[in-house]
């Protein structure tokens, strides 16, 4: 992976995380200062569209490394980082599958699914990837 492909990278997933975490903060902690709006904030439009469009550079990310990084390190049986890179290799689809999925569905209880589904495999994601970022901090012994 380049230098430029790990900047992107982490530039995406850095954005997707936070506003993935403020917009959950903005749904589930309801703030707006009038009764009769019909959204929990006033702000949740815009933290919701910076992150649709954040999910979607880090789909393109992921695709950009995927080859050059992920599976030939899955194919070549390169341990150290591994397990937490499996990891993400293998909640990435369920992640990407889930928010698309909402993005489209129209009934209700589809929409309650994949948002619950986009919730909890996001959160274990987000654990993942802190994981595999600090372990390569780490020297690495072979």
């Amino acid at each position: 992976m380049t230098r430029g492909e790990s900047w992107f990278l982490r530039s995406a997933h850095a954005l997707a995380a936070v506003s993935g975490l403020i917009w959950a903060w903005m749904i589930f902690f309801p703030s707006s200062e009038d009764p009769y709006s019909p959204l929990p904030h006033p702000r949740l439009p815009q933290v919701h569209a910076i992150h649709v469009l954040a999910g979607a550079a880090l789909l393109f990310a992921v695709g950009l490394i995927w080859r050059s990084h992920a599976w030939s390190r899955l194919r070549s049986g390169f341990r150290p980082r591994r397990r937490s890179g499996a990891t993400l290799a293998l909640l990435f689809l369920p992640m990407a599958a889930s928010g698309t999925l909402l993005q489209v569905t129209v009934h209700e209880t589809w929409r309650t699914v994949w948002s619950w589904l986009h919730l909890v495999v996001s959160a274990v994601w987000l654990a993942a990837w802190l994981v595999h970022r600090i372990r390569s901090q780490a020297p690495v012994v072979c």
